[in-house]
C-alpha cells in the first residue's frame, strides 16, 4: 500500500537518489523549482502557470521594475533612496529632502535686542536701588527754623569737612590731616541749577556772619540769636549741618534745597577710584601743613595729592579766597572726570567710584540719587565753561578781621538766583 500523499509516490521523487535509493550517489540538495515568466503565458496567468501578481507602483503612477529588468514586476521599494517617515522634500513626501530654509535674521535680531534691553533695564534698576541705599541721609532740614521761601531752580549747599572719622593713624599721617577731634567745615559752596546755566559760589570759611536764632539739632531747644558775629565755619562747629544751613539762609536770604557733605578720606577715595584727576596748577605750591608740593603746569593728581591741593592755604597769596578758587576748580574737574563715558559705561570703574563716593557722602533726608546726579552734571557744566564759578562778593575786612560780604552785591546775586536768571554780579 502506498502511504505517500496523492501525487507523491515513489516514482515521482526525482531521480531515485537519496532516501531508499540503492544508488551509491549521495542525495544532493533539493532544488526549489523556479517560476519563470515566459512569453507563452496565457492571459491572466503568469509564467509556468502561476497566476500573475498585481503590479506595484512607486507612488507616482509608474510601474516598478525588478532588478532583473522584468516589466510590471513586484517593486519592493528598497534601494530607491527614499527615506521613510521623514516627510521628504517634495510636496507629497517623495523624492530627496529639499534645502533647509534660510534663517530668519530679522526675528533673531529682534529676540537679541529684546534680551539686551531687558538685561539693561534689570541691571539699571538693581544699580539704582543699590546706590540709593548707600546714601547716608543724616541731615534733617525740617529742624531748620524761619526759612526763606524757595525760589526757582535748586540750591545745593556743598560742604567739605575735615572729618577724620574711620581713618587710621597711617592714613592721617599720609594725608596730613592731623588728629583733631570732631569735624569742621574746610570748604563751603552753593551750587544753583535751573533752566539756565549753573552757578557755583564759594563761601569763604573766614566770612563774617551773624549767628541767628536756631533750634538745637539734638536737644530741640530754641537758642535765641544775640547778634553775635563770627566766622562762617563756626556755625558748623557749634551745632553741625542744620545750624550751618540756618546760618547761610539767614545771612543770604537764599533757600537751601539740599545738603551734601564729604570728609577727607571719602574725597581721596573718590579721586583714586577714577584714576586721578587732571588739573592745571597755576603756580608752584609748597605747603608743609597740607603736604602740597607741586610745580606749575598740567598734571594728574591722586587722592593724597588732591586733598593737599584743595587744603592748601598758607602758601597762596590770597589765603582763603585763593583756596576757594582752587577748590572750585578741582571739584569741577573731578565732576568732569566722573561724568565721562569711560567711567559711567565701565562697570569696573563705575561701581568702585559710586561705592567710594556714596559711602562717604552725608546728605539730607530728602536727597535722592537723581538729585545727586543732577548736582554732578551741573558741576561738570561749570567745568566745561557752560556755567559760572565765583566767590561770594567781598567788600573788605570786618572789624574783627574776618571777610566782610558786599551787602548790595549779595542782595542782587540772591535775587538773580531766586528768579533763576543769568548771574550778572561780579565778585570783584
Amino acid at each position: 500500500m502506498n502511504d505517500w500523499p496523492q501525487g507523491w509516490d515513489g516514482d515521482d521523487r526525482g531521480t531515485g537518489y537519496g532516501r531508499g535509493s540503492a544508488s551509491a550517489r549521495p542525495e544532493s540538495a533539493r532544488v526549489m523549482r523556479q517560476v519563470r515568466r515566459g512569453q507563452g503565458a496565457q492571459p491572466g496567468q503568469g509564467y509556468g502557470g502561476v497566476p500573475r501578481q498585481p503590479s506595484y507602483v512607486d507612488g507616482q503612477g509608474h510601474g516598478g521594475h525588478g532588478a532583473g529588468g522584468y516589466d510590471d514586476g513586484y517593486d519592493s521599494g528598497y534601494n530607491t533612496g527614499q527615506v521613510y517617515g521623514g516627510g521628504g522634500g517634495g510636496h507629497d513626501g517623495a523624492g530627496p529632502r529639499g534645502p533647509r530654509p534660510a534663517p530668519n535674521w530679522r526675528r533673531r535680531i529682534k529676540v537679541t535686542a529684546i534680551t539686551l534691553v531687558t538685561l539693561l533695564v534689570v541691571t539699571s534698576v538693581a544699580t539704582y536701588f543699590w546706590a540709593d541705599s548707600k546714601l547716608n541721609r543724616e541731615v534733617d532740614l525740617s529742624k531748620v527754623i524761619d526759612r526763606p521761601e524757595a525760589g526757582e531752580g535748586t540750591n545745593y549747599l556743598i560742604v567739605g569737612s575735615d572729618s577724620r572719622e574711620g581713618m587710621t593713624d597711617e592714613q592721617k599721617k599720609n594725608l596730613h590731616t592731623g588728629s583733631a577731634e570732631g569735624k569742621r567745615t574746610d570748604s563751603m559752596m552753593i551750587l544753583h541749577t535751573g533752566s539756565g546755566s549753573p552757578t557755583l559760589i564759594s563761601l569763604p570759611r573766614d566770612s563774617n556772619i551773624t549767628i541767628p536764632s536756631y533750634k538745637g539739632s539734638d536737644s530741640g531747644k530754641l537758642y535765641q540769636g544775640t547778634g553775635r558775629q563770627t566766622k562762617l565755619n563756626a556755625a558748623y562747629a557749634e551745632d553741625g549741618p542744620e545750624l550751618l544751613v540756618r546760618t547761610v539762609e539767614a545771612n543770604t536770604g537764599l533757600h537751601i534745597d539740599h545738603y551734601v557733605e564729604i570728609g577727607f578720606a571719602g574725597f581721596a577715595n573718590i579721586v583714586d577710584s577714577v584714576g586721578g584727576v587732571e588739573i592745571d596748577i597755576p603756580r608752584d605750591i609748597k605747603d608743609k601743613k597740607s603736604g602740597a608740593d607741586f610745580k606749575k603746569g598740567k598734571q594728574t593728581l591722586n587722592g593724597e595729592e588732591s586733598l593737599a591741593f584743595v587744603r592748601t592755604r598758607y602758601a597762596l597769596p590770597g589765603s582763603d579766597l585763593d583756596r576757594t578758587k582752587n577748590q572750585q576748580k578741582f571739584l569741577s574737574a573731578l565732576a568732569n572726570q566722573v561724568a565721562t563715558p569711560g567711567t559711567v559705561l565701565n562697570p569696573f570703574k563705575l561701581y568702585p567710584t559710586m561705592g567710594a563716593g556714596l559711602d562717604s557722602l552725608i546728605v539730607d533726608e530728602d536727597m535722592g540719587l537723581w538729585d545727586l546726579a543732577s548736582m554732578f552734571w551741573a558741576m561738570k557744566g561749570v567745568s566745561g565753561g557752560d556755567g559760572t564759578s565765583m566767590n561770594m562778593p567781598i567788600s573788605g575786612n570786618s572789624a574783627n578781621g574776618n571777610l566782610q560780604w558786599d551787602t548790595a552785591k549779595v542782595k542782587k546775586l540772591v535775587e538773580e538766583l531766586k528768579n533763576d536768571e543769568t548771574v550778572t554780579v561780579s565778585a570783584k
